[in-house]
């Protein structure tokens, strides 16, 4: 290392580590009070009159119904749906907003919310803190966390929770395409695949999540990945 990228490390990255450890200490103290939780993902660019922002808005509600926080990522459209869902019913409305330079803004439903630099510090906080994930329709950002949750579980980094693909019509290719590209290449495990639920069904969704939700009696499971 030269002079001057040592002097750029005594500069910025032990900085940049006190950054890191306040995002953490700071939005740990908020999510450690807020209970069970389902992180609910997908589109910031889905438009209010979608047939998904409804089913969305409905599966939150029920969630919070049933006792749970909704967590989502703060932003528009399908988070906007799950959180105006949850806070319409009185429940906890959790929005883990990111700063990014264009498209991602807060939405006014979120009751609970937080604001990240660092989109692996808000990534901890969507798993550490739930019991259930629902996947609506979505870009790279829900490829992303699909990708992510699935691999934690896959290697039993985090319990078996549910993993909700909602909207069969957008996740079925998908899903076809890992079952013949990489469970017929041997990449996964033929029971890999089965990680996944998909449905259009709010009621569905809500059932297969609600036995998972820790007795109040019941201290709720840590995850290896966070341990």
């Amino acid at each position: 290392m030269d002079n001057h990228q040592n002097n750029q490390f005594i500069k910025e990255d032990p900085w940049r580590v006190f950054r890191i450890m306040a995002e953490f200490v700071d939005s740990f103290e908020v999510m450690s009070r807020v209970g069970p939780a389902v992180s609910i993902f997908g589109s910031a660019r889905m438009k209010r009159t979608d047939p998904y922002y409804r089913a969305a808005q409905n599966l939150a509600r029920e969630l919070a119904k049933h006792g749970f926080a909704v967590i989502t990522g703060g932003g528009p459209g399908i988070m906007e749906a799950a959180n105006k869902g949850a806070a319409l019913a009185r429940g906890k409305s959790v929005g883990l907003n990111i700063e990014l330079p264009r498209e991602q803004q807060s939405n006014r439903y979120a009751n609970i919310p937080l604001h990240f630099h660092y989109f692996f510090a808000r990534k901890v906080c969507f798993v550490k803190y739930s019991c259930g994930f629902v996947f609506m329709p979505g870009g790279y950002g829900t490829l992303d966390e699909l990708a992510e949750i699935s691999t934690l579980i896959q290697t039993e980094r985090i319990p078996k929770y549910p993993m909700i693909l909602f909207g069969r019509q957008f996740w079925v290719g998908l899903l076809e395409w890992m079952r013949r590209e990489m469970l017929g290449r041997s990449y996964i495990s033929p029971g890999d695949l089965e990680l996944f639920m998909i449905t259009d069904s709010v009621d569905e969704a809500v059932q297969a999540i609600v036995p998972h939700r820790p007795k109040q009696d019941q201290p709720q499971r840590v995850a290896r990945a966070f341990a």
